[in-house]
């Protein structure tokens, strides 16, 4: 595809993705994933510390902010913890949220990894000091339960939200880790399903059931993250994940394990996954969606084909959140909405490329790609083939079929999660 900067693409793809110093740069959903036991062990885990979590009802949680939020007041500054690369290059949204609001924006791209981040501010918190954020993105999962649990996040007050209310899909507004968006509104999402190289494999995947086909044997590639190989097994044993049992999840483990046993997959895989499906080492892996499309962006063809499959695929969510006794809570409440203004959430999307929760994006987009340089200087092309894509503006139909990870509420229950997927893949 011609007008494409196949360099610009995969640097945002690894900068975004990946540590720097790291060897072609690891996902930041794999660098969780090193998880399993890892995570499991860090001794400042609210999962590590059973008792120290008291769950709060969703309305305890609304008296909370009703008592909160009317005590604040506006204070002109921001600390914004975030990832590596993941708003535009020159920071022009917040450059204009300072001329619109006067709020003073210290943006630090300081999350490497969810579960680091959590042991970093974890212990500041639970000592009743300032972490140095008042807002930051975390990705749902289990350290954003333990920050849930642990009451170590503000509850959001939804009368300052009212962009978030007029134009957030309604899907990123039932989401199963947290209800109703207490504590947390979208940042950018992704999509887990199947990719296949068009190389090797001609006809088109529809079903999960060929993640399990014997002629790709040896050929097959999973994903060593266990809440994104939960799901999937849980999927081809046809149980819906957000209604799964711990009777449930030995289920889909033992559709896992007779998948591994006979010899179906080459690799259980972090983002290497890619250079895998590339380069023909594996035919057909559980894929990210965002993955998928950059790389055909950067190699200038449609090798890498993805699909959700029918009977679904995982929607992961890096949300905005207002950590416990932040200084500036006030602002925090003004950027949350303030990148849920169309034309902000525009500029946000045009860049890191990702599925935004805002409808009314894929319209002025389409607007950006019709002039000769989009608002934020990328070429008609570039804009052209976002717009066109379902990897990062997928249909409703295929939004209806997606489904959060499992994430037990419980510090137990979630340990015993971990250890019966992870014993798929480090057998």
């Amino acid at each position: 595809m011609t007008g494409l900067d196949p360099a610009k693409l995969r640097g945002l793809a690894q900068r975004r993705n990946g540590v720097p110093g790291t060897e072609g740069g690891m996902s930041r959903r794999g660098l969780i994933k090193l998880g399993g036991a890892a995570a499991a062990g860090l001794a400042l885990s609210g999962c590590a510390i059973p008792g120290l979590a008291k769950i709060i009802t969703p309305d305890e949680a609304k008296a909370q902010a009703k008592d909160f939020w009317p005590k604040q007041k506006a204070t002109g500054q921001l600390n914004f913890a975030n990832w590596a690369s993941y708003i535009d290059p020159n920071h022009e949204t917040l450059k204009l949220f300072t001329k619109a609001t006067g709020i003073a924006v210290n943006y630090q791209e300081v999350i490497e990894d969810d579960n680091s981040f959590f042991a970093k501010i974890d212990p500041i918190l639970r000592s009743g000091q300032y972490s140095g954020y008042d807002l930051m993105v975390i990705t749902d999962g289990f350290e954003f339960t333990d920050l849930v649990e642990l009451q170590e996040v503000i509850p959001l007050d939804h009368g300052m939200m009212p962009n978030f209310k007029k134009y957030a899909l309604s899907k990123f507004m039932q989401e199963t880790f947290d209800p109703g968006n207490l504590y947390s509104v979208p940042w950018a999402s992704g999509i887990t399903g199947i990719a296949w190289n068009t190389k090797y494999i001609k006809e088109p995947v529809t079903s999960i059931s060929e993640l399990w086909n014997p002629k790709y044997a040896g050929k097959i590639g999973m994903m060593q993250d266990p809440q994104e190989l939960a799901n999937f097994g849980l999927f081809r044993a046809g149980i819906d994940p957000d209604k799964s049992t711990l009777k449930d999840w030995n289920t889909a483990a033992a559709v896992l394990d007779k998948q591994r046993n006979d010899g179906l997959v080459r690799a259980y895989y972090d983002q290497s996954y890619l250079n895998a499906l590339s380069r023909g080492d594996v035919w057909i892996t559980m894929a990210w969606s965002g993955d998928i499309f950059q790389q055909n962006q950067s190699t200038g063809n449609n090798d890498l084909a993805f699909v959700v499959p029918a009977e679904g695929g995982n929607i992961w969510t890096d949300n905005m959140m207002i950590p416990k006794l932040a200084q500036n809570p006030v602002s925090a409440m003004k950027m949350i909405d303030w990148f849920y203004r169309p034309e902000i959430a525009t500029m946000l999307t045009e860049n890191v490329q990702y599925i935004s929760s805002n409808s009314a994006v894929p319209t002025l987009m389409k607007q950006d790609s019709q002039r000769k340089k989009g608002a934020n200087g990328q070429d008609q092309a570039t804009l052209q083939a976002l717009v066109d894509s379902p990897l990062v503006f997928p249909p409703a139909s295929v939004l209806s079929r997606t489904r959060n990870y499992v994430t037990p509420v419980d510090p137990k229950t979630a340990q015993t999660f971990k250890n019966i997927f992870n014993a798929i893949t480090e057998a």
